[in-house]
């Protein structure tokens, strides 16, 4: 499997369940590589504005490999 289909539904429904005013998401790259694919980019991008929208801020996206991360926000790209 090389792709997930993320939608914000499945993703803030325990947010909302819980009254969370922010989230975190995280995904791996097995790769090694943890640029974000143009789809990182966009699923981010969807997210954080579904998220706006319901009051629930995402507060970062990290994406994990075996030995490196990379940080949407400490990158500016949220």
């Amino acid at each position: 499997m090389n792709a997930n289909l993320v939608h914000p539904r499945e993703v803030f429904e325990p947010a909302l369940k819980h009254s969370a005013a922010g989230i975190m998401v995280a995904h791996n790259h097995p790769s090694g590589d943890p640029k974000p694919s143009e789809d990182d980019l966009e699923i981010t991008k969807r997210l954080t504005e579904a998220g706006k929208m319901m009051g629930v801020e995402v507060v970062d996206h990290i994406i994990v490999t075996k030995n490196s991360f990379l940080s949407f926000k400490e990158e500016h790209l949220i």
